[in-house]
């Protein structure tokens, strides 16, 4: 899905077709140098599920059950910021005190609830390691047109040692990746980890890279690093559903899903906003 300057939604089939009609024979020289990509979401594990059934799964064990947009909203960060975020949402932050004789969560808390969750999520990682549809077939197109391919991640370096692989086996490998663990634990929304790829990837202007991602985290991460950001809408976080899921939807439903989600992103100051990864190459001119 693409948008105009006024925020109109435009058709894909009419995007390609203008584009068509004004390409240049002549190769043209890439806009971009680098594209930086989320994990979860983005790239792999349609609908991001894995990290949400570890965080359900951990409060459980702490007598607090929150709901899946609970656990979803602050989507895209270090994964213990993830956890003090939802402790401090007000509705579970009241339960907790419930749970805890009056007491309010501290950070030792965060502690013990991210104790319960990492292991959890350790366990199941390697099932959630598919890459999204279109995602390898997109990323040959960018490197092709000889733009670098970086990715950042809400994950730690000890999950992405199973992530990593696991995508490669199946056919998606960036050039680089780099976690919170890479910048002293200043995860999304700080950009560092987007200057760390870029360090890597030998890129020199941050306006030459393009940050996608599936949360409002991965927007505000470029938006911070000075990048042109790109949400990606089918199979995302924001999204929350399961491919199937979103397959058993009318044409109806899945515009209004498509829509919905897109104004999220665009709200939250995404430059541009693709149904899937097969629109990128086209989003970026190629």
């Amino acid at each position: 899905m693409f948008f105009n300057d006024q925020g109109a939604f435009i058709p894909m089939t009419s995007v390609m077709a203008q584009a068509a009609s004004t390409t240049p024979a002549a190769p043209m020289t890439p806009r971009f140098d680098a594209v930086i990509f989320d994990w979860a979401g983005t790239t792999v594990d349609y609908g991001s599920f894995a990290p949400v059934q570890a965080f359900i799964e951990a409060f459980r064990e702490f007598g607090i059950e929150p709901s899946i947009e609970e656990t979803r909203k602050p989507m895209g960060m270090l994964k213990h910021d993830h956890i003090n975020t939802m402790l401090h949402m007000d509705r579970i932050a009241r339960a907790w005190e419930d749970q805890h004789g009056g007491v309010a969560p501290t950070g030792a808390d965060v502690d013990a609830v991210y104790s319960r969750f990492e292991p959890k999520l350790l366990s199941i990682l390697d099932r959630f390691a598919t890459p999204k549809p279109g995602v390898v077939a997109a990323v040959a197109r960018l490197r092709d047109a000889g733009i670098a391919i970086g990715s950042t991640t809400g994950y730690t370096d000890e999950m992405m040692a199973i992530v990593v692989p696991k995508a490669a086996e199946l056919g998606y490998t960036p050039d680089c990746w780099f976690s919170a663990d890479s910048v002293d634990g200043y995860g999304r929304p700080y950009p560092y980890m987007m200057f760390r790829n870029m360090q890597a990837l030998h890129v020199q202007d941050v306006r030459r890279v393009v940050k996608v991602g599936d949360t409002i985290a991965d927007i505000k991460e470029g938006k911070n690093a000075g990048a042109f950001t790109v949400g990606v809408s089918e199979g995302s976080s924001l999204m929350g559903l399961t491919q199937k899921q979103f397959e058993a939807l009318d044409q109806a439903a899945r515009d209004h899903a498509l829509e919905t989600t897109c104004q999220a992103f665009l709200d939250a100051g995404a430059d541009a906003v693709i149904d899937t990864m097969e629109e990128l190459p086209a989003l970026l001119g190629l």
